[in-house]
């Protein structure tokens, strides 16, 4: 009889915990988390003793990774829909909806947009132009701005793609690769052609584009983890892997109780890039380059509760949010107004009304530098200006995420190839999570399962092939 492999995953994120819950039966896996909680950017705290989410508040519906995981882990009756609203964008001194029918921002109908106010005149005629501009094939990535600029032009760049963009990756267009960060809009570049009419035949998507948990997203990587039947470890920092002549792998790691070396057949980084960059450096010198120079966008999620309380606020705020777009130079990249858009919160403090603002993009750490307080005051700031005086907030909270977001900058796709060649020749050494195939949760999921895959499809060591 054949024993199972063993398994060593480093790292207690989503993406590692989908790992661990894909082997679960096809071997023993031991999983390995630094901080004294699994879950990485998944968190849920509480304000004011409500559920609050700390990281992401929702997933991804239109992909099915996450929502799947969710339901097979026994969170199907908690997975909730957000209220329906139009992405509204804080621009040009106001908040305008933006039409739907967009991709990531890019109109498939300018038409749809008069009236918005989203753009000038002299925007709005460049828009139109599109179809008629000459289209040569894209045959290199490029940035993201490089293409849609000539396209459709800098202004509805910067005041439409740049927001939505900005919330998913908290980077720049300028930045940005186009066929990492916008795959389906490098298919339409790499083929020539005009953008918006290849968008507007497009088939539009029904029902909520995202998913959220009632009681915080947070409880995703909690339930993953119980249902994959792993050993997890945290408060356990591993320092160093060590390829053993036979195959295998040696693990050291440290605790507070002293220095771990643990054994496994097979391993699976699911750490940041610079991270993993970091323990492969002694055995994949080309992965090691390429993830290192991985840059990362840091964050912070401002959240408020404010007293429902009409007197107080001047007003509640209507509709699910805002996005920001950087030229307008305010501090708020996005808000979210909680408690109008899942009812679960609503319903958790009737007498409240949440909200959260995010801050920081790539290239803006220096705004993070700042206590919590100036945060807080920063964001509220904004606030009034933006929805009306709300007035001030019961009680509020920071939850700093320092190097969270992976940006796939440009040629992103090559050092991806690049990385998975070189370990490739590493036989039971994997690597998943939010640095690869994408940030969000539903990729990250998506990436531990291959990852996973890949491990169980190899032959055990010691095992004729």
């Amino acid at each position: 009889m054949t024993s199972k492999r063993s398994v060593i995953i480093v790292g207690g994120g989503i993406s590692g915990l989908a790992a661990a819950w894909q082997l679960r039966g096809r071997a023993e896996v031991t999983v390995l988390e630094s901080g004294p909680r699994v879950g990485g950017k998944l968190r849920t705290g509480t304000l004011a003793g409500v559920a609050v989410d700390e990281g992401a508040e929702s997933v991804m519906a239109l992909r099915p990774e996450a929502v799947d995981l969710a339901e097979a882990v026994g969170l199907g009756r908690a997975l909730a829909d957000p209220a329906p609203a139009p992405v509204t964008v804080w621009t040009r001194g106001a908040l305008r909806p933006m039409p739907p029918g967009h991709v990531l921002g890019i109109p498939s109908d300018p038409a749809a947009l008069a009236g918005t106010g989203l753009l000038s005149e002299e925007g709005l005629a460049r828009l139109h132009q599109e179809p008629s501009r000459p289209a040569v094939p894209v045959t290199e990535d490029v940035a993201i701005s490089a293409y849609l600029a000539e396209r459709i032009g800098r202004e509805a760049v910067d005041r439409l793609v740049e927001p939505l963009l900005g919330g998913v990756y908290a980077g720049s267009t300028d930045a940005l690769s186009l066929r990492s960060a916008m795959p389906g809009i490098a298919g339409i570049a790499e083929r020539g052609g005009p953008l918006l009419p290849a968008l507007h035949g497009r088939p539009r998507p029904t029902g909520s584009f995202v998913r959220g948990i009632e009681g915080g997203t947070g409880r995703l990587p909690l339930a993953v983890a119980r249902a994959s039947g792993a050993r997890v470890l945290t408060g356990t920092t591993v320092r160093a892997l060590e390829r053993t002549p036979s195959g295998t792998w040696r693990v050291q790691a440290a605790t507070a109780d002293g220095p771990l070396l643990l054994a496994a057949d097979a391993v699976i980084l699911a750490v940041p890039a610079f991270a993993a960059a970091a323990l492969l450096r002694p055995h994949a010198p080309v992965a090691h380059t390429d993830l290192a120079a991985v840059p990362y966008a840091s964050t912070a999620v401002v959240t408020m509760a404010f007293a429902r309380d009409r007197a107080a606020l001047g007003g509640l705020p209507s509709g699910n949010g805002f996005l920001v777009p950087p030229v307008d130079g305010h501090t708020v990249k996005a808000a979210t107004f909680l408690s109008n858009k899942w009812r679960w919160q609503a319903d958790a403090a009737p007498h409240l009304f949440l909200l959260r603002a995010s801050i920081g993009r790539a290239g803006e750490e220096h705004l993070l530098d700042r206590p919590d307080r100036h945060l807080v005051r920063t964001a509220l700031n904004d606030l009034h200006h933006a929805a009306g005086p709300i007035g001030e907030p019961l009680a509020a909270r920071v939850s700093r995420w320092d190097r969270g977001l992976p940006q796939y900058t440009v040629g992103h796709a090559a050092r991806l190839a690049r990385i998975r060649e070189d370990i490739a020749r590493l036989p039971g050494l994997e690597v998943c999570g939010a640095a690869y195939d994408g940030v969000g949760i539903a990729a990250c999921v998506a990436t531990g399962f291959a990852a996973a895959d890949r491990v169980a499809r190899a032959t055990p060591v010691g095992v004729p092939g």
